[in-house]
């Protein structure tokens, strides 16, 4: 569903992702572990089309999307939520999943209140808030909402695309012990066709969500395979101690 093939990306004299490859099979939850500066939010970037690689490609259902822009690539399924949020705070929670479904239906507006009138965005927009459990706060401003339901918002937002991946950068950030089980219980209540690649620093979260794992240390796959086998990798523990040194 999503494969890179050998993807480099520098800026200047810094290289920041080396010949990147690894596939996504359709339902797959991957998970990207690295140690900051590992270049993986630069492979979010690239993979949303909000960079260009150097060299390489990306594939999206079998088709080269390597040089589509960032909503020639949402069209075609790709979604992605921020680590940060980037949602419109003067807008309610309601508003800001319907102006995702409506630009997913082709009802794109700026009379928010007009798409929400139309029955195929309020579908997408009562589905998406039971799956991300929004229903009490649909009413309510974002910028009156707290943080956690901001992080439950924009994976709402990515949802509402309907997409066919979905990328989460670092879905857990900034939330208390609490929230991070809230949101492992929604990661596991989201449709199995949904292929996920979700960056994550919670080890906890991630061995328990992922199908598989890829590590990155400074810009290069060194990792890449099953949980189980991660847990027990020698060269893991040391990338997470700092004492792995790169060749």
């Amino acid at each position: 569903m999503l494969e890179t093939r050998n993807l480099d990306k520098s800026f200047g004299a810094v290289h920041v992702t080396r010949d990147v490859s690894f596939r996504l099979e359709k339902g797959e939850r991957r998970v990207i572990l690295g140690p900051n500066g590992a270049g993986k939010t630069t492979l979010f970037n690239l993979l949303a089309g909000e960079l260009i690689p150097d060299s390489g490609a990306i594939m999206l259902a079998g088709e080269d999307v390597t040089s589509l822009p960032v909503a020639s690539r949402a069209r075609r399924g790709l979604s992605r939520s921020y680590q940060k949020n980037t949602l419109f705070d003067g807008l309610s929670v309601e508003e800001n999943l319907g102006l995702a479904a409506s630009i997913h239906t082709g009802f794109g507006t700026r009379l928010w209140g007009d798409s929400l009138s139309r029955p195929e965005v309020r579908e997408i927009v009562e589905d998406v808030a039971a799956q991300v459990n929004l229903q009490p706060y649909l009413h309510a401003r974002v910028s009156e909402v707290s943080y956690g339901v901001r992080r439950q918002l924009e994976v709402g937002v990515a949802l509402a695309t309907r997409p066919r991946v979905l990328l989460m950068d670092e879905p857990t950030s900034g939330v208390g012990p609490e929230m991070a089980g809230a949101f492992h219980a929604l990661l596991a209540g989201l449709p199995r066709d949904l292929t996920i690649l979700i960056i994550e620093h919670d080890m906890d979260l991630a061995f328990e969500v992922a199908d598989s794992i890829t590590v990155l240390n400074y810009g290069e796959v060194v990792f890449d395979g099953a949980p189980e086998t991660a847990r027990g990798s020698d060269l893991l523990k040391e990338i997470y101690l700092g004492s792995w040194e790169h060749a």
